[in-house]
């Protein structure tokens, strides 16, 4: 079962819940596929921000890659943000402050913060998200 995000050519978006690709390609095509709001029958699949890869998805011939635990994707996200972001220290607050003022060049920071500095940011309008990030031991 695959569930797709679908929206119809006057933009209205919905969900589609299908066996697989091909059966959503063959309904489409056939045009039984239609918007739940304006019955349109011209749907487009609507790119979604996560993508789970599937066997559907894989290129022909391609070996099966190995599933990924979620001790590894920790470990991938935490080398990713070691590598992508500046680590400001305590000073997260301030240093956010000022790229949000322009008082700083923009540029991906790391940092902690206190629960008063978090609430100090929010009333700013500056806009920022925490990712509990545990250290991995290798």
């Amino acid at each position: 079962m695959i569930i797709f995000d679908l929206k119809c050519e006057n933009g209205h978006k919905f969900e589609g819940w299908f066996k697989d690709s091909q059966a959503f390609n063959e309904q489409n095509e056939q045009r039984l596929v239609s918007c739940p709001v304006c019955s349109s029958s011209a749907v487009h699949i609507n790119p979604s921000s996560m993508t789970i890869m599937g066997k559907d998805s894989r290129v022909a011939g391609k070996a099966k890659e190995k599933e990924l635990s979620p001790a590894k994707a920790l470990q991938l996200l935490h080398n990713y943000i070691d590598k992508n972001f500046d680590d400001v220290g305590n000073k997260f607050a301030e240093v956010a402050l000022k790229i949000h003022c322009g008082e700083e060049e923009k540029r991906n920071i790391r940092g902690i913060t206190t629960s008063q500095e978090e609430e100090s940011l929010k009333e700013e309008g500056v806009q920022f998200f925490k990712i509990p990030l545990p250290k991995m031991n290798s």
